[in-house]
């Protein structure tokens, strides 16, 4: 049965091809997605599984499970319990069930609901010592007493393993059963079932390995000694041996091997010294965070609202102006140098001398939203606001009375005189409301009592650079050592809304498998920077021609020095700090137009192909598949912006000048015009091939000749715009 890749003209939002599978048949399998995270929030692999969740559904429909661990808590506040649908699931629970350990069963309360089968470790625990057995046994690797981790993953794996065998045991040849397994806590499941000759498809997915993350915590320089490390010693001194070898064990007895990068991809062939058989990116569901075209206005409220917090926070030294005020952020966990929170510090200091050496009258308040170890909210703070909602109290009721007063004298047809419409008791009452706002002290760095502040990394940072929202720097920094909320009585705002009102999200990582951050801001229409050491920058590399033109600012910190690196990330925010209002609101909506390339609906394909390999490669007499057909979404790349002209000279000034100037000569720009090319622009890539084989050419399908003669007009339609601007 050959599984043949073809693609659909129809449209995502009108932009991106569907991919159609039309001869999988989705009826004759069963799909189960293996992951510790599975109705268990730990970190970022359970957004991945969540918020992929609908689009497997709706591909699958009642074939599609999702296996994990169970929480009590867990279960009962995001878990509908009912029966399974398939009789042979519910036999393959009944046999564990009936031995003593429990299986519970239900939807999971998310978008697309799918089933979910959890495993209760605790009422299997009492079989450990024997699984432990079984496991060395088989492939000689040895759990320690001691870590916890290990060996409720080892009990997870053997209960997944028993189940499967039941199950196909239950089933026969038909349905043909694929498991799908993340990271290493899952990887006995797959090393049990493979071992035992369970007749499955299985693919293995590592989201960043083990070691990679522990080498890279310790401060190594880890990309450039890839091919240097002692991987067993390193492993070994780091009391994870273990571990790494439930890891490499599991990513060998894959049929298919997958990783969410290139730069993944290339970590993993040192350090488990398998190549990744497919590169499967993380998406986002982007209809949670899309706005239609009304991201612009809620980009302009949820700024406001950021500006009333810097109006508390700054107030006695509110001297610059909020109109011509930039918000930058990083956010994420507490990784100093991992997340690039060292040389993002580093670049404010040097942003803050160029801003002031060129007499720009830019000021950038910079957000570092990490979560540290606090004891309470800074009084300092919680002062600033409460100064300012006493100021918007007073201007309110002197404003009543000067409205009142200005109505009645209009009423009797005369012109007020100015002088007298405010009485004494006014004048004073607003001059106490601006002696309360006199400060002696330099507005706070941080808005909460961080513990151990002396040895804190970023605040260490912030005295070794003095940036200490002096009156003369043009970057000003608020550390927020705390995540977001809409219930703070400091700041407001859940994280959306918080990204919404941001101008630029800066996320300079030196580790960084993926990077939901970047993507988060992306789809919410904010330019952001990223690096070529994490997953999303080199994914956006290679699948958009000019990154920069769309908001996407990619840091080289693999092929260049810290140093360079550090300069370069300067320059980006310097240059961003120079662009004008219109030129902003130009970028962020070719920012917001990158959405549909970070939608599962694209990204989806990706596993899909994944599985074929894995079928093709565990039932090879049933499902077949080209090796030397490429995947069909290879070689795509987002064209660079219709608008942007050919010399960067033409689009980005030069010298700093005044960000709410109109420009004569800013770039042409129609926002409908260029959208619409992008649209036909991006369809190209899918159909400059030959049609498959069995499929009929659609009547709109533009032929191979007429998309070079576009591109060619195209050129030279550039080319023109290139000479009138010279």
């Amino acid at each position: 049965m050959p599984l043949s890749r073809s693609l659909s003209m129809t449209s995502l939002s009108g932009v991106l091809p569907a991919w159609e599978e039309d001869e999988l048949p989705v009826e004759d399998l069963l799909l189960f997605e293996v992951a510790w995270e599975v109705t268990n929030k730990v970190g970022g692999i359970y957004t991945v599984i969540q918020s992929k969740a609908k689009i497997t559904v709706d591909e699958w429909g009642e074939n599609f499970y999702m296996m994990g661990p169970y929480f009590e808590h867990n279960f009962k506040t995001q878990v509908e319990g009912c029966d399974p649908p398939n009789p042979a699931i519910r036999k393959a629970m009944d046999a564990l069930i009936h031995n003593g350990c429990q299986v519970h069963f239900g939807r999971w309360l998310i978008e697309g609901s799918p089933y979910v089968i959890l495993f209760d470790i605790g009422s299997a625990a009492w079989n450990l010592d024997r699984w432990k057995g079984d496991l060395w046994q088989t492939c000689n690797i040895g759990l320690p007493y001691h870590d916890r981790e290990a060996n409720d993953s080892l009990i997870l794996g053997s209960l997944i393993a028993w189940f499967f065998k039941e199950l196909t045991d239950n089933l026969g040849d038909k349905p043909n059963v694929i498991g799908h397994f993340h990271e290493w806590q899952a990887g006995p499941g797959l090393i049990l079932s493979r071992s035992r000759k369970i007749p499955m498809a299985t693919v293995f997915t590592t989201h960043a390995t083990l070691l990679g993350r522990y080498l890279c915590a310790g401060n190594v320089d880890f990309y450039n000694n890839l091919d240097k490390f002692d991987i067993d010693k390193e492993a070994g001194d780091r009391q994870i041996y273990h571990r790494y070898c439930l890891e490499r064990a599991a990513v060998h007895c894959a049929h298919v091997f997958t990783t969410v990068s290139q730069i993944t991809a290339v970590e993993a062939k040192h350090m488990l010294h398998r190549k990744p058989d497919v590169v499967t990116p993380n998406g986002l569901n982007v209809k949670k965070f899309s706005a239609m075209h009304e991201f612009q206005n809620l980009h302009s409220t949820s700024k406001a609202r950021i500006q009333e917090f810097v109006r508390g926070h700054f107030y006695g030294h509110l001297d610059f102006n909020l109109d011509k005020t930039l918000f930058f952020f990083i956010a994420g966990r507490y990784e100093f140098s991992n997340k690039g929170a060292d040389i993002f510090l580093e670049s404010l200091s040097r942003l803050n001398y160029l801003l002031r050496v060129h007499r720009n009258d830019m000021t950038v308040v910079v957000f570092l939203i990490m979560p540290a170890k606090t004891n309470n909210f800074n009084v300092e703070s919680l002062k600033g606001q409460a100064v300012r909602k006493q100021l918007w109290d007073t201007a309110h009721a002197v404003k009543e009375k000067f409205g009142k007063r200005l109505y009645d004298a209009l009423l009797k047809g005369q012109i007020p005189d100015m002088n007298t419409i405010l009485d004494r008791d006014d004048f004073t009452i607003m001059k106490r409301a601006i002696y309360a706002t006199q400060r002696h002290s330099l507005p706070p760095v941080t808005t909460h009592n961080v513990l151990d502040d002396s040895t804190d990394p970023i605040l260490s940072n912030v005295r070794r650079i003095g940036l200490f929202n002096s009156r003369n720097d043009r970057v000003k920094i608020i550390f927020h050592p705390e995540f977001l909320s809409s219930t703070s009585p400091l700041l407001p705002m859940d994280y959306e809304d918080f990204v919404r009102g941001c101008n630029l999200g800066v996320f300079p990582s030196y580790y960084e498998p993926w990077g939901y951050t970047p993507g988060e801001c992306s789809v919410m229409g904010i330019p952001s920077v990223t690096t070529n050491l994490s997953g999303f920058g080199c994914f956006m590399e290679e699948h958009v021609s000019d990154p920069a033109a769309y908001g996407i600012y990619i840091v080289d910190r693999r092929f260049r020095s810290p140093e360079e690196s550090c300069n370069q990330l300067t320059q980006f925010m310097f240059t961003f700090c120079q662009q004008s209002r219109r030129q902003r609101i130009i970028q962020r909506n070719r920012t917001e137009r990158l959405s549909d390339l970070l939608d599962w609906r694209y990204l989806g394909r990706f596993y899909i192909h994944a599985r074929h390999l894995a079928l093709s490669r565990a039932f090879p007499e049933k499902f077949k598949t080209d090796p030397m057909v490429p995947l069909k979404t290879e070689g795509f790349r987002y064209p660079r912006p219709y608008s942007v002209p050919p010399s960067p000279s033409a689009s980005i000034h030069s010298t700093p000048h005044h960000s709410d100037v109109e420009e004569d000569d800013d770039e042409p720009y129609d926002e409908d015009e260029e959208a619409e090319r992008d649209r036909l622009n991006i369809k190209a890539p899918f159909v400059l091939g030959t049609v498959p084989e069995g499929k009929k050419k659609q009547p709109g399908d533009p032929s191979p000749n007429h998309l070079k003669t576009s591109f060619f007009l195209m050129e030279v339609h550039r080319f023109k715009t290139f000479l009138k601007s010279s």
